[in-house]
């Protein structure tokens, strides 16, 4: 009599070198970066700036702009925090590497990293990133400058996330279709339609 077996599901992955994991996450990068919002829009005029009904509308609009915005907030954060840094030009220079071992070794990564002939796994790259952080942070003495500049930037995010009104930010599907985002489907009895 046969014993059930149970087989898992199994994938493969090819590993590729550090020198190749590196421009694909500045790929990533840039790519992550160009889904920004125009800063015009961002900025858009007195019109669009209000104080919300209620709390609950100031959370729902914090949380709208949040998704539409997300990636100009990033920005904006991350220009608080190098601002807070310019009195330190060392610091400045150790936290944006820092900032950029991160950005391509840990979230833009797509690929398992391979050094020296061996496969690297996530936890190992992040345990040796927060060592580096942490040795950063300590060696520059930058946290109190750096915690500032960052919470200036989430505070002033907050505060445009709140008042900023959402209203006209996202289209519709009939406006996509008309800005060419989307097109209808072939079939005209079907109502759906098909992102390009």
């Amino acid at each position: 009599m046969h014993s059930p077996t149970t087989t898992a599901a199994t994938y493969t992955t090819i590993p590729i070198s550090a020198a190749d994991v590196i421009p694909r996450s500045l790929q990533n990068l840039s790519a992550s970066l160009s889904r920004s919002r125009p800063w015009p829009e961002f900025l858009a005029g007195a019109g669009s700036f209000d104080c919300p009904d209620s709390l609950s509308g100031a959370g729902i609009r914090l949380r709208c702009n949040a998704k539409y915005f997300g990636s100009n907030y990033a920005i904006l954060t991350s220009a608080c925090a190098a601002a807070s840094l310019i009195g330190s030009p060392v610091a400045l220079i150790v936290a944006a590497s820092v900032g950029m071992l991160w950005l391509v070794l840990y979230f833009f990564r797509e690929d398992p990293l391979v050094v020296l002939g061996r496969h690297v796994s996530d936890w190992a790259v992040m345990v040796g990133l927060v060592t580096v952080s942490a040795l950063a942070v300590w060696f520059t003495g930058i946290f109190n400058n750096l915690l500032m500049g960052i919470g200036v930037g989430v505070l002033i995010s907050a505060v445009h996330g709140v008042f900023r009104n959402p209203e006209g930010l996202f289209l519709g599907e009939n406006d996509a279709a008309s800005d060419g985002l989307i097109r209808p489907r072939s079939n005209p009895s079907s109502h759906t339609t098909d992102f390009l």
